[in-house]
């Protein structure tokens, strides 16, 4: 064991800090954008400029696959589903019914209201189309981000959707994830990732559309080619801010050490830079984790990113459950999870988090596969001002506005007195013709 990973696994009085320490203590590890800046730019420039081209020579660069055609066949993609364990089969079935369900549940509702006599107001929502949903490869399929993304999409009514991915080295998608594209209702399928994917969505080429906004996680090439093309005057906008994965955990003394244990390496796991923080009150609770991770962690198929994600650990002593919570407010986690025994009491506290987990048996990894919730989430404490994905980020808002002579003479004196205010004549003046033409009206009706 390493210093560094010593010291991690050392918890810290929290009271016992300055401010200066626990603003140190609760900082993420550092992100350098430096030279990935420029050749994430470098790599945007060429598929914009070459295309369909561009996009497979740099999916061979990058990927080691050679191919002539970006696209899944549809037979391909209509056959997934078959060529897939029956049970897993099964699983993605179930877990896209709960999802599909919650995000029904929340999507927002037009309506329209009458503000004052005469003066109607609505809000419409429409869909956002076409849209570019990217879902990671590496050294797993992510399942899961095919339904947390194409639900809300299809639920949206989202009317050209896009799906981007990297080959595996044979050059194929994996079929689970095309079997959960397709019974999500997504037709295209990309063999590409990475920067060069989400180029491809933003600027479009001659397969595939120019989305109008880009919406899943990614590594930092991902994550800074999104944040560019969305900085680009009329590019394509992205879903929300993200770094690298983290949760938070609450628990006091009845907590059972081994599934806090568990909790913090199931998002440790998701690579080197990912953040897992335990806050308790017991002191007991904090050495007897401490204890447990190094030895599971070991025994992990995923044990040398845990080697490093786990230099990135905290563990932090507090008075009580409440000072926990005033603490991870200050983080604001994409995972929050409260294995108390007042995790009920302390979820009215709780002021920024992505996505909340209460009580002794809610692992966080229901929410990144099957409770319903999205586990599309702000990170790197971006929860303080974003929320998860759901049916409103594939969905434009639109305000309609109808105003009867009797609507418009009730408010709109209203209005020509703030534009008067705020010196804007010509505002004072559409309405004001308007009532000098009512006016008229009604004088030449007396007058008859």
């Amino acid at each position: 064991m390493n210093d560094r990973l010593a010291n991690a696994l050392t918890p810290v009085d929290w009271s016992g800090l300055d401010e200066a320490e626990r603003a140190a203590l609760l900082a993420r590890p550092p992100q350098d954008r430096g030279e990935l800046e420029a050749r994430v730019a470098d790599i945007l420039a060429a598929v914009r400029d070459g295309g369909d081209a561009a996009l497979r020579e740099l999916t061979r660069r990058f990927d080691g696959v050679d191919t002539d055609s970006l696209a899944v066949p549809a037979a391909e993609l209509e056959s997934a589903g078959g060529r897939i364990d029956p049970a897993l089969m099964e699983a993605i079935e179930r877990a896209a019914g709960r999802i599909r369900a919650f995000h029904e549940a929340g999507a927002p509702r037009a309506f329209r209201t009458e503000t004052e006599r005469g003066l109607e107001c609505q809000a419409r929502y429409v869909p956002i189309s076409p849209v570019g949903l990217y879902v990671p490869g590496g050294t797993a399929p992510l399942i899961s981000t095919v339904l947390m993304l194409a639900i809300p999409a299809a639920i949206a009514g989202c009317g050209q959707v896009v799906l981007c991915t990297p080959p595996g080295p044979d050059g194929a998608v994996d079929p689970a994830v095309l079997a959960a594209a397709h019974h999500c209702g997504v037709r295209q399928v990309v063999r590409a990732g990475g920067a060069q994917a989400i180029a491809a969505m933003a600027f479009g080429t001659e397969s595939i559309p120019a989305c109008a906004k880009l919406f899943g996680p990614g590594n930092a090439w991902v994550t800074e080619a999104k944040r560019q093309v969305s900085a680009r005057p009329g590019g394509a906008a992205q879903d929300l801010p993200a770094g690298p994965s983290e949760v938070l955990v609450i628990a006091d003394d009845a907590a059972d050490p081994v599934a806090v244990a568990w909790d913090l390496l199931s998002q440790a796991e998701h690579g080197a830079d990912s953040q897992a923080v335990l806050v308790s009150d017991s002191a007991d609770l904090l050495d007897a984790v401490a204890g447990r991770l190094p030895a599971l962690a070991a025994g992990t198929a995923r044990a040398g990113i845990l080697d490093d994600a786990l230099q990135n650990l905290r563990l932090m002593r507090v008075a009580d459950t409440r000072e926990a919570v005033a603490v991870s407010n200050r983080y604001a986690p994409e995972h929050l999870i409260l294995n108390t025994a007042d995790a009920d009491d302390l979820l009215d506290e709780v002021t920024a988090a992505g996505s909340v987990f209460l009580g002794p048996w809610t692992p966080e990894s229901l929410g990144d596969y099957s409770s319903g919730t999205n586990h599309v989430l702000p990170t790197y404490g971006y929860a303080r001002a974003y929320s998860g994905l759901s049916v409103s980020d594939f969905l434009r808002r639109m305000t309609v506005q109808r105003a009867t002579p009797e609507g418009l003479a009730l408010a709109g004196r209203d209005a020509m007195r703030l534009a008067e205010a705020e010196g804007l004549e010509a505002h004072r003046m559409a309405v004001a013709c308007r009532l000098e033409r009512q006016e008229e009206n009604r004088a030449g009706g007396e007058g008859a």
